[in-house]
């Protein structure tokens, strides 16, 4: 694709239209042979016949070194090219060579050393295009904005960040390009794009997923995630939610035509999401209004939450997209997604936004952009929400993770030791390779661990699909809402450090299960906890712990914490409006027997007293203390006395 940088500053100098200069316009040689070179490489230009008209124009400025044209229109077609420093070498000879000045092109010749990350030489070129610049013009703060852009990245040059690639190996990278990388907070899924040569297309090539797991050497040889999501035309930009249960991606509209209804867009690149199904998934369907419009949406990720999608709008298409920026929308209650939002500007800038990334913590967001102080070009940065609900000022992930060139597409592992990104560096096994870093302190996310196992009946071992509920203990808010998968009962659960938490696991027909988790002030826990869930059928005799409901040291007062389990209980209760049950309260066996008759007693009573006051009809509910009597652990040790300080209830009457 031609770039217009160069053809935007000289249109007005030399009328220049894919390489032709005007006919009525005076050029600045007598030499006839240089004059006719000139024309014959113009016309090559207009053709996009790039090498030819490169061959051509060196002619031209040999027959006449002074060609203050020719050198002009030969770094346009380097930069058409991609070759900038031959083009800055072209641009600067017209300039120090030619007859003909052409002051507004030294900003031109600043930009480029910019882009290639020729700092202090861009910083003096700007120096002097301001020389040439009167008091009124425009363009003045957009120089010295680049001129500062310059001065941040030679700064952070001296202050490099520790940063040594490695490289995935054969069993992801292969002589394609490969890019655009996901993974499961358990870092055992890794799902990627892969370009490769197309069956409908000759000569062409299109993008498929990729997916491979983890071995205990490494990654085992990846695999096409095939139908029905992979097709013979381009799927793009993946994100897996944390847990692997669900894959969101991008098809663009002149292919989705060839999908059939399900997947029909709505005038560009629209979001897709499908669901894994055991060892298989379902059928991809676009997400719809409000997210998807005739604009270009893309890139998106899927928070922990199970609620809340990142993800980037553009123009009308790719190509017309500079002033992307990063946007969200929720799951409600009702199914449906709310109405996308822009970030605050402190997230997006004047320039262009993407590769959003929101990692398993909740709280940390990655994202590519040209519009924040940076290197040049597109940079990674990093930004935290806040308790207040406000984002942070993103931080520049440092140099050399950010260079003079595009970097996009960051992935952050799970645990926050590792990032993940493509590059076409030497050494590699082909066009695009995925490698990982270790990912600097300063821009790691929150320590995080996680909970995965399996969901079963507990008295035929079925597997469940059921909802699983993750909810901070100290205001009541589901921070993680997901379901198990209806094939197999997997389940995989995010779990933040620094908070308690509440997890109830439930499912129409079954009591609920409910688990408690403390990781306040636990920052190093990383190991994860492996559990598999036994939900039991409601029938009469079946007991349910309420690992939730506190008391302090020797009280039978409800702790406020133990609201958010209880309402659970009470949901339990209107949904199935015959049941019956005995609450229990149980201690250890340390201190007086009848005081710790009394006191568990009381304890369920309380709770007893807390169903009431939710309406909760009285005859449905008794409740007994038990006191020492029945213990489930031994009281040998602290963590067993734990275990059977206790509050319960039973199934009495369905």
């Amino acid at each position: 694709m031609r770039t217009t940088l160069s053809l935007t500053l000289l249109l007005t100098l030399l009328t220049v239209s894919g390489g032709l200069v005007a006919q009525n316009m005076r050029l600045s040689t007598e030499s006839q042979r240089a004059e006719k070179s000139y024309y014959r490489a113009s016309e090559l230009y207009r053709n996009n016949r790039l090498d030819q008209a490169v061959e051509e124009m060196r002619k031209a400025v040999a027959y006449d070194t002074a060609f203050s044209e020719g050198w002009l229109t030969l770094g346009d077609i380097y930069t058409d090219l991609q070759n900038l420093p031959e083009a800055i070498k072209a641009y600067r000879s017209g300039m120090e060579k030619g007859r003909q000045p052409y002051p507004q092109v030294w900003l031109l010749i600043a930009n480029l050393e910019q882009k290639e990350g020729n700092y202090q030489v861009a910083i003096d070129t700007y120096n002097k295009a301001l020389k040439f610049e009167p008091a009124s013009s425009t363009k003045l703060p957009k120089i010295e904005k680049s001129i500062n852009q310059c001065e941040y990245a030679l700064e952070m040059m001296k202050h490099p960040v520790d940063f040594h690639p490695i490289n995935l190996g054969a069993s992801i990278n292969s002589p394609y390009s490969e890019y655009f990388p996901c993974i499961t907070v358990d870092g055992e899924t890794f799902l990627f794009t892969r370009r490769v040569p197309s069956e409908v297309l000759p000569g062409k090539e299109q993008e498929d997923f990729y997916i491979a797991a983890r071995s205990d050497t490494g990654w085992l040889m990846s695999r096409p995630i095939g139908e029905p999501i992979n097709t013979e035309w381009n799927e793009g930009a993946p994100t897996l939610s944390p847990d692997g249960q669900f894959l969101f991606f991008t098809a663009c509209a002149n292919m989705m035509r060839e999908y059939g209804p399900d997947r029909d867009g709505y005038g560009s690149c629209d979001l897709f999401v499908c669901r894994r199904l055991g060892n298989g998934w379902s059928d991809p369907v676009n997400i719809g209004s409000p997210i998807n419009t005739a604009n270009w949406e893309s890139q998106p990720s899927f928070s922990s939450d199970g609620q809340t999608l990142y993800f980037i709008r553009g123009g009308r298409s790719r190509q017309n997209s500079e002033d992307q920026d990063i946007y969200t929308s929720c799951l409600q209650k009702d199914g449906k997604w709310s109405t996308p939002h822009r970030l605050p500007d402190i997230i997006n800038s004047k320039g262009k936004e993407e590769s959003v990334f929101i990692h398993p913590d909740g709280h940390t967001l990655y994202f590519s952009s040209d519009g924040h102080p940076g290197m040049g070009g597109l940079d990674i940065f990093v930004s935290r929400l806040q308790p207040n609900g406000e984002w942070s000022e993103p931080e520049n992930l440092g140099y050399p993770i950010n260079t003079n060139k595009d970097e996009n597409s960051l992935l952050v592992s799970g645990d926050g030791k590792w990032g993940y990104f493509a590059s076409d560096r030497s050494g590699g096994y082909g066009k695009l390779d995925l490698y990982k870093f270790k990912l600097p302190e300063s821009a790691k996310p929150k320590q995080l661990t996680w909970l995965k196992g399996t969901v079963y009946d507990a008295k035929t071992m079925a597997k469940l699909e059921a909802r699983f509920e993750l909810i901070e203990l100290s205001n009541g808010k589901t921070v993680v809402e997901s379901y198990s998968d209806p094939s197999d009962g997997h389940f995989l659960v995010a779990l933040p450090s620094g908070t308690e938490y509440a997890l109830n696991v439930s499912k129409n027909g079954y009591l609920f299960y409910s688990d408690h988790f403390n990781l306040t002030g636990n920052a190093t826990q990383t190991d994860p906890y492996l559990r598999d869930i036994p939900l039991q059928p409601i029938v009469v005799g079946e007991t349910v712990i309420l690992r939730n409901v506190f008391f302090d040291t020797d009280s039978y007062l409800l702790k406020d914490e133990s609201k958010t389990e209880l309402l659970r209980l009470v949901d339990l209760m209107q949904s199935n409006p015959k049941l019956k049950i005995e609450l229990s309260g149980h201690t250890d066996n340390k201190g007086d027997n009848k005081h710790n008759q009394e006191l568990s007693l009381n304890r369920a009573k309380a709770v007893f007293d807390f169903m009431i006051e939710q309406k909760i009809a009285s005859d449905r509910i008794s409740y007994k203390g038990y006191g020492e009597t029945t213990p489930i652990s031994t009281n040998e040790t602290e963590e067993g006395r734990a275990l059977n300080r206790r509050t319960a209830f039973m199934v009495k009457e369905i």
